[in-house]
């Protein structure tokens, strides 16, 4: 019996062992699944077809030498363009498929911020720079709109760029008419903070008077990529004021955005009205809280909020 009782010990030991190998074996193997099933740029480019020239669109080029003069004006060296390589035309689904994972992959370079405000510029790669829920976030929103707008058809290039940090290359997407899609070109904003303002003339003896605000975004081109911003309008005799409405909006182009606002005063000496503006590239969300009437921005990436009340008098 204790010769059994033995036997059968060694018997479990080794079944133990095997059974760690064998897990061992498919760790790695799921491990060397991954590696193999990580795309890469030449994945994409044996589903490309070439161009008949080496060169973009005019319309392009103005955008690259534009981007180039503001990122110079703005950033200094923190950021350049230092070349581009056409790779072809996306000729399938396929191709529109790869793109889409390696805009998203961690490894990918991204940047966000206003380059009118250095201080707010990130750029690395993408898992370098978001993790947990904001890593979800930005890979999702990037999805969401490299899905919207990269068709097949589309041009694709990569460009080179030259950092603090050194030189690296992302995949823009564009066609005639200029740039559709690129992780820095996307990511990066020019936006005046301050906002800007309009009126309705003040000398006019009119029964009605107006007053505008709005907050601008702008590609690195310089060409607009966004807005938001009310109008409130009130209606008064003399000095007091019997009606008041206001509106508002906001949109972006390959981003998202969010307005609110609503009358609290709308007669007696003055009218009042309150806002809530909200502007951001894909990588961060917006939401409204009606409660405290305001939007917040949460996640990484180039944004905008403004929330606030507005009196106009007679």
């Amino acid at each position: 019996m204790k010769k059994l009782v033995t036997t059968f010990k060694v018997f479990a030991v080794l079944s133990v062992l095997a059974f760690n190998s064998c897990q061992n074996e498919n760790n790695e193997m799921s491990q060397q699944e991954i590696v193999q099933a990580k795309v890469t740029v030449n994945d994409l480019k044996k589903e490309i077809t070439s161009l008949p020239s080496q060169t973009v669109p005019e319309a392009v080029q103005i955008q690259l030498d534009e981007s180039g003069k503001n990122l110079e004006l703005y950033l200094k060296n923190d950021l350049q363009i230092v070349g581009v390589t056409v790779l072809g035309k996306i000729s399938g689904q396929k191709g529109i498929e790869l793109s889409k994972s390696l805009i998203t992959d961690k490894d990918q370079f991204i940047a966000s911020g206003n380059i009118l405000e250095p201080s707010s510029v990130k750029i690395g790669k993408i898992g370098d720079l978001y993790s947990g829920d904001d890593l979800t976030t930005a890979q999702q929103g990037l999805k969401e709109a490299v899905t919207e707008e990269v068709k097949p058809g589309i041009n694709v290039m990569e460009v080179t760029w030259n950092s603090k940090s050194g030189k690296f290359t992302t995949l823009c997407f564009y066609g005639d008419s200029g740039i559709i899609w690129d992780n820095l070109f996307g990511g990066l904003v020019m936006m005046d903070t301050r906002g800007n303002s309009e009126a309705s003339d003040e000398a006019s003896k009119v029964a009605s008077k107006w007053y505008k605000q709005w907050w601008t975004a702008n590609w690195l081109w310089g060409s607009k990529r966004g807005e938001a911003g009310y109008q409130i309008t009130i209606y008064y005799s003399g000095s007091t004021v019997s009606n008041a409405d206001v509106s508002d909006w906001g949109y972006i182009s390959l981003g998202k955005a969010k307005s609110e606002s609503k009358i609290t005063k709308k007669t007696g000496a003055y009218g009042q009205c309150r806002y809530a503006l909200g502007l951001c590239t894909p990588t961060g969300s917006l939401s409204f809280n009606s409660t405290n009437f305001s939007v917040s921005f949460s996640g990484l990436g180039s944004n905008i909020v403004s929330n606030g009340t507005k009196s106009l008098y007679p």
